[in-house]
């Protein structure tokens, strides 16, 4: 009969603790994006916006620069859809546009948020409308 040393029990611990570890390794990536998967649906907190950037804007500042940044959004959009047509097209429209589009679109989520804040109208008034008369 075959007796084992004491010093192999030890070892055969160490090297599945060394094996379990390497395979709680691979979940940080999946754990991750979960993180940041959850935190991208959600309003806020941004992280290419700054949620105070339009906090001093007027009513009509905001109405211009929430035009600006919306056709910013739907020109990035029909590039993003182009560019995927095309063979290898995931990957360019990834590469090129992807990164901006959601930072536009960040942006745009903190516009709007400004202008429910300050109440401001849904549409800015056309400069040929008259002015409504203040209520006395």
């Amino acid at each position: 009969m075959m007796v084992a040393e004491p010093g192999w029990g030890v070892m055969l611990d160490r090297l599945v603790m060394f094996r379990d570890l390497l395979a709680a390794r691979a979940l940080w990536p999946v754990a991750l994006c979960a993180l940041v998967t959850g935190c991208a649906t959600s309003e806020g907190p941004y992280f290419f916006a700054d949620e105070g950037k339009y906090r001093f804007h007027s009513c009509e500042q905001l109405a211009t620069v929430s035009k600006q940044k919306h056709e910013r959004q739907r020109d990035l959009k029909e590039l993003i859809d182009k560019a995927e047509q095309a063979a290898g097209g995931q990957i360019v429209s990834v590469l090129a546009y992807r990164s901006e589009y959601v930072a536009v679109n960040e942006e745009v989520q903190v516009i709007d948020s400004t202008v429910r804040d300050k109440n401001c109208p849904a549409s800015p008034p056309s400069k040929g409308a008259p002015k409504q008369a203040s209520p006395r």
